[in-house]
């Protein structure tokens, strides 16, 4: 692909992937719309190595004080606190998208969910759902008082992000608002949830690149990388800044306007 193509989807992959308006509805378009070829598993691996440097980089604090609590905690060395259940919240709702993931995974079933009909009915049908769940939800509960139960629902929901379109920012925040959670609650959990996601996601392409002998440009594959993780830790940043205010009506009423848009390309 041409550089510049390249980095342009690196900018949106960097924006898209922690708001709740679905990453590979973005990805989809310029290549329906504009015949872009696909970016390749090497470009893959470099934009998520940005994302996730994104976000490992703006929850560092947030992370520590979890890792170095849930250690304490799980050699018994130190009593329950919140980050060391939060800790493992993080880890037990991670389980549903792992396994829901690797069924598809083997069965192929990636593949053929891969489709603009898919990825059109998901992007309206959760948009909507969102929406629903903003209007609908008491939007009370903070994160510190996340339980095992609902952290678990949040992880379910998270499972069905592997049908393309579906958002897993989006999603998970929906799923976490319906459950009561404030807006900011939600979205820092749906946050660090995608951190072992991203994690795995990585991993795996990155065994795939190095098994398929590709031939890569590490100097695009590192301005890829760079671009997609300073759009994404800015967007982390302004998201979680304004989302009280604004609610998420605005990500709703984009994401029906980009589903319409995806039929008109379908039906074009």
């Amino acid at each position: 692909m041409d550089t510049l193509h390249l980095l342009i989807l690196a900018l949106i992959q960097g924006i898209t992937e922690f708001l709740p308006v679905s990453s590979s509805a973005h990805l989809v378009l310029p290549s329906q719309l504009l015949g872009w070829a696909d970016q390749g598993l090497a470009f893959d691996v470099a934009v998520h190595v940005g994302t996730l440097s994104a976000v490992l980089l703006y929850f560092r604090n947030d992370l520590l004080q979890i890792a170095k609590d849930w250690t304490l905690n799980a050699v018994g060395k130190a009593p329950a606190t919140v980050q060391s259940r939060q800790g493992w919240m993080l880890i037990w709702a991670t389980i549903p998208a792992v396994v829901f993931g690797g069924i598809v995974s083997v069965t192929g079933l990636d593949d053929a969910m891969r489709s603009l009909a898919v990825i059109t009915a998901t992007t309206l049908i959760f948009g909507a759902l969102l929406g629903f769940a903003d209007r609908r939800g008491s939007l009370t509960q903070p994160l510190e008082e996340l339980t095992l139960k609902q952290a678990m629902i949040i992880g379910f929901a998270q499972a069905l992000a592997i049908i393309p379109g579906t958002s897993r920012s989006g999603i998970t925040i929906t799923a976490a608002l319906m459950l009561g959670l404030t807006r900011d609650a939600a979205s820092r959990f749906s946050f660090l949830l995608s951190i072992p996601i991203i994690v795995a996601a990585t991993t795996l392409v990155v065994l795939d690149l190095v098994t398929s002998g590709i031939a890569v440009n590490w100097l695009v594959l590192l301005s890829g990388a760079l671009v997609a993780g300073i759009s994404a830790y800015l967007c982390i940043h302004y998201f979680l800044a304004v989302i009280n205010r604004i609610g998420m009506m605005p990500f709703v009423i984009y994401r029906l306007l980009l589903g319409c848009s995806l039929l008109a390309v379908m039906f074009a």
